[in-house]
Parts: C-alpha cells; sequence; structure tokens
C-alpha cells in the first residue's frame, strides 16, 4: 500500500483538518451547554435608605425575569465602597429565588457611602446608600 507523503499531499491534509475543526467550532452550542446569565435588580436598600452599624435588614430583588435554569442559584451578598467589595459576604447560602434575605451590618464597619453587591448567577449592585454609626 502506497501512501503519498509529498509536502502538497501533507498541506492538503491540514488544511481540510483545519476546516472540519473550524466547522465543529461554528456549531450552534446545544441547549443543555447554554449559559444564563441572571442579574436581578435590586429593589432595596435604594438611595433613601439609612442604615445603622450593628443592625439587621432586609434586601430584595426583583426574581420576576429568573430563567428556567440558574447556574448558580445560592447567593451571596457583599457591601462595596468606592472600588472596593469587602472579601467577606455579610449573607450567604440563601436560594436567588427567594428574592429577599436579611443581613447584619458587621460592627467594625465604618461609616459612608456603600452599595450592596448580590452574587450568585451572576453580580449586581444597589444604588449608593449611607451606613451610619451605631448611637
Amino acid at each position: 500500500m502506497f501512501i503519498n507523503a509529498s509536502p502538497r499531499a501533507l498541506l492538503t491534509s491540514c488544511f481540510m483538518l483545519l476546516t472540519f475543526l473550524s466547522c465543529a467550532l461554528c456549531a450552534p452550542v446545544s441547549a443543555v451547554m447554554q449559559r444564563d446569565v441572571w442579574v436581578p435588580t435590586i429593589i432595596s436598600p435604594t438611595s433613601a435608605s439609612k442604615w445603622t452599624v450593628g443592625e439587621t435588614f432586609l434586601v430584595t430583588w426583583d426574581t420576576s425575569s429568573e430563567p428556567s435554569q440558574v447556574t448558580n442559584p445560592i447567593g451571596q451578598i457583599y457591601l462595596r465602597q468606592g472600588d472596593a467589595t469587602q472579601s467577606n459576604p455579610i449573607a450567604s447560602g440563601f436560594e436567588l429565588s427567594s428574592g429577599q434575605t436579611n443581613v447584619t451590618i458587621p460592627e467594625d464597619t465604618n461609616p459612608g457611602e456603600y452599595m450592596i453587591v448580590l452574587f450568585g448567577d451572576s453580580g449586581n449592585w444597589s444604588g449608593k446608600f449611607p451606613i451610619v454609626a451605631a448611637l
């Protein structure tokens, strides 16, 4: 059996292989592999809210646009001040589909303007609101 190993045959084979690979990579992703991105709007707190260090507050978000399959349905909430999101969540382990969870502002939180960051399927931020010192 004779195998053609000429440079032209090798280049033709490589070209065909690359053509087949590019076709495979351009094929549509099946529904099973599609990923959703759910970014629920945070309803509260709002810019009119005023939270106090050490107290517990309710964070709420809109669940009306929840997709049928959520990649990461377990949420976490962080405080964000300026360009920095705190490293420890103030709430975690709750279902995003619940639309709400309670958070307690840690005693070591410095008063100032903050935002809530809701993580789970994606991350989104509330508007800025003040956190004040306990009386």
